[in-house]
């Protein structure tokens, strides 16, 4: 299990913007899985929405984007470098998330090409899906 601290040392991401909170397992290259524990003091709750909060779909790819990023950039020729969005294909939102949720993130590399690759990613609550799809990254210095 790797801390807040721990994911730091692996990905560039830092609070407010850092979306996952522990990394339950992860293989370098390969797969990760991590947690969002969706508190209600999340600062986006302010605006999104007013006496109905609800993650922003958004930021739960974000979230699913760093579990990722912690996959491929624990890898030893990429530390220090960070991972890019190339695109987002075959995204479906299923539920909503809302404060009180432990949003757990699961993100596998099924294609890698160069500092190009994409990851199998789901996010879900109480096993229940709350969004999935493949996300395109790219590797940078």
């Amino acid at each position: 299990m790797l801390n807040q601290e721990q994911i730091k040392q692996i990905i560039p991401q830092r609070e407010p913007f850092l979306m996952i909170d522990e990394v339950e397992s992860y293989i370098p290259g390969e797969s990760a899985i991590a947690y969002k524990n969706v508190s209600a003091d999340e600062y986006y709750f302010k605006g999104h929405f007013p006496g109905n909060p609800i993650m922003p779909g958004v930021l739960m790819v974000e979230a699913l984007a760093q579990t990722g990023a912690v996959a491929i950039l624990s890898m030893e020729e990429n530390q220090g470098k960070n991972a890019l969005f190339g695109g987002i294909d075959k995204l479906k939102f299923k539920r909503q998330v809302v404060p009180g949720d432990r949003l757990k993130l699961e993100v596998k590399i099924i294609k890698k090409k160069g500092p190009i690759g994409i990851g199998e990613a789901i996010a879900t609550v109480n096993q229940q899906v709350a969004v999935k799809g493949e996300l395109t990254f790219a590797i940078v210095s």
